[in-house]
């Protein structure tokens, strides 16, 4: 206890304090180390977040480095940068590897750029992504999905091309690039739930598309909620470019305007006109538009 009393008494009372003050400033080098630090703190978070912090930090501390051997002579603060110096080095080095290594195919580059990347997405969490999928070639004319055929297995989203959607022959709307395929289908069923295509999705051109089949889905989505709640945003958001795009081009019968995001209303005020196809296509999909 008496020690431990005589090293605070030494520390505090003791200690000299600075009764006269440097007159002259330290040369350029360690001003040019502090103005690093401040810069490289202010980096932000994610892998080119790191790049920028570490990188600064590093030039920093090679500053302060050079200050101490040069100005200073003090080995120990010498030393310290230094060590810090290569340690930020190292990182920088381990990171920058870890970027060049996350390389995609065409297909992905375009869709991270587009529609990804926009939201905040990383670049890791897109490589997960993009692994549980498979690019498809899909030529002009062939069909994606049959009307009351085809299953509901999978998730598409198209990358080229372009898809027409049909129902009993009756043209419905296209799907052009960065649009999922069968999104109102997806939402209409719950993961345990099985289902058919109740339209026809044809080729107008050569087209590629990125596919996700729904139990591998599902899986990811267990796994990395972050995943699931983006693709929740991201299939939200189309069926609701769909819906409103239809919205305008719909007309059935004389002059009435048939709002299909409110199929009910319409058939109350207007019960002889026959309801379009389209209510039976995205009847399902109102549940994301009424949240």
């Amino acid at each position: 206890m008496e020690r431990n009393s005589s090293l605070w008494k030494n520390l505090i009372d003791e200690h000299p304090v600075c009764t006269t003050w440097k007159q002259e400033a330290e040369g350029a080098i360690y001003h040019l180390a502090s103005i690093l630090f401040v810069v490289g703190f202010m980096g932000g978070s994610g892998f080119f977040g790191l790049l920028y912090v570490f990188s600064l930090l590093g030039l920093g501390f090679l500053c302060s480095a050079v200050w101490a051997w040069v100005d200073v002579c003090a080995a120990d603060i010498y030393s310290w940068n230094f060590v810090l110096f290569v340690i930020c080095f190292m990182q920088f080095v381990h990171i920058a590897y870890q970027v060049r290594s996350i390389t995609f195919s065409r297909e992905f580059q375009l869709l991270y750029s587009s529609l990804f990347q926009p939201l905040g997405t990383s670049l890791p969490v897109f490589r997960t992504i993009a692994l549980s999928s498979e690019v498809v070639t899909l030529e002009k004319e062939h069909c994606y999905a049959m009307q009351g055929k085809t299953s509901i297995d999978k998730l598409s989203l198209l990358v080229s091309g372009r898809i027409r959607v049909t129902v009993d022959g009756e043209f419905l709307h296209y799907i052009f690039p960065f649009q999922f395929l069968d999104s109102p289908e997806w939402d209409s069923l719950r993961p345990t739930e099985e289902g058919i295509f109740q339209v026809t999705l044809t080729a107008e051109t050569d087209c590629r598309y990125v596919s996700w089949r729904r139990k591998k889905l599902y899986l990811l989505f267990a796994q990395h909620r972050y995943i699931s709640r983006l693709f929740s945003v991201l299939i939200g958001s189309d069926i609701a470019d769909k819906l409103y795009a239809l919205n305008d081009r719909v007309y059935t019968g004389k002059t009435y305007h048939y709002d299909i995001r409110l199929p009910n209303f319409y058939q109350m005020s207007s019960p002889k006109i026959p309801k379009s196809p389209l209510t039976e296509h995205f009847r399902n999909s109102r549940r994301y538009c009424d949240k």
